[in-house]
């Protein structure tokens, strides 16, 4: 027989498990502070960080599928905290961008968002925060590069 497998030592579940539980800390705050989904902070938060996107743009920023991306700009839409605009060359691409009140919502959260990353840095240290966002680093560059086994 071959070496025995660990899940709880196999990296992609440790990055999902920790991710899971890290975001849905953060999701308190959203939740309680304007009653919105995991999708809706998400799509907020592109545009926020982003400006002007098109749906297909917020959905490969945030690796959402696209009828979750298209339920969060409805519902940001029906709180007027996006506006659409129809692209002149091809009338099926929308371009999506915050309106003032989302541009306010979207601060106030990003401070928020701010608190908590510097909540997880006190939690890791300097030393192991840098050692985390190398490792990220890493990971992301392989993700682009085309390079994770598989």
């Amino acid at each position: 027989m071959g070496d025995h497998f660990e899940l709880e030592f196999f990296l992609p579940y440790r990055l999902n498990r920790a991710a899971e539980s890290i975001s849905l800390n953060f999701s308190r705050i959203y939740k309680s502070r304007y009653d919105m989904t995991r999708p809706e902070w998400r799509t907020l938060a592109a545009l926020g960080a982003v400006g002007r996107m098109t749906a297909t743009e917020i959905g490969a920023h945030s690796s959402m599928h696209k009828t979750k991306v298209s339920r969060a700009i409805s519902a940001l839409e029906e709180r007027r905290w996006i506006k659409r605009t129809e692209n002149e060359n091809d009338r099926r691409v929308e371009h999506i961008e915050l309106t003032p009140l989302g541009r306010k919502a979207y601060d106030d959260l990003a401070g928020h968002a701010r608190a908590y990353q510097a909540e997880l840095a006190v939690i890791l240290g300097r030393k192991g925060l840098k050692s985390f966002e190398d490792g990220l680093d890493a990971v992301e560059s392989a993700i682009r590069q085309g390079k994770l086994p598989g």
